[in-house]
């Protein structure tokens, strides 16, 4: 039982590390988009910044663009 729980918390930990990591790539990936075509918005929280990416969505980066897709945005 033990066992199982010491697997159990493992998985969920590495599961949660992979998608901080996910996380951090689409960050360094908009970075630059961000600062260039949402500027106004950046204190105004993710969901705002996301919202300004997608109205933009024709001027962003290759790497961006991919990020927003691979994402379901």
């Amino acid at each position: 039982m033990i066992r199982i729980l010491f697997v159990t918390s493992f998985v969920l930990l590495a599961s949660a590390a992979s998608a901080q990591q996910g996380r951090e790539a689409g960050h360094e990936a908009c970075a630059r988009d961000v600062s260039r075509h949402c500027r106004a918005v950046m204190n105004d929280g993710d969901d705002a910044v996301l919202s300004c990416l997608k109205q933009h969505r024709a001027r962003l980066s290759r790497a961006c663009d991919k990020v927003l897709t691979e994402n379901g945005q």
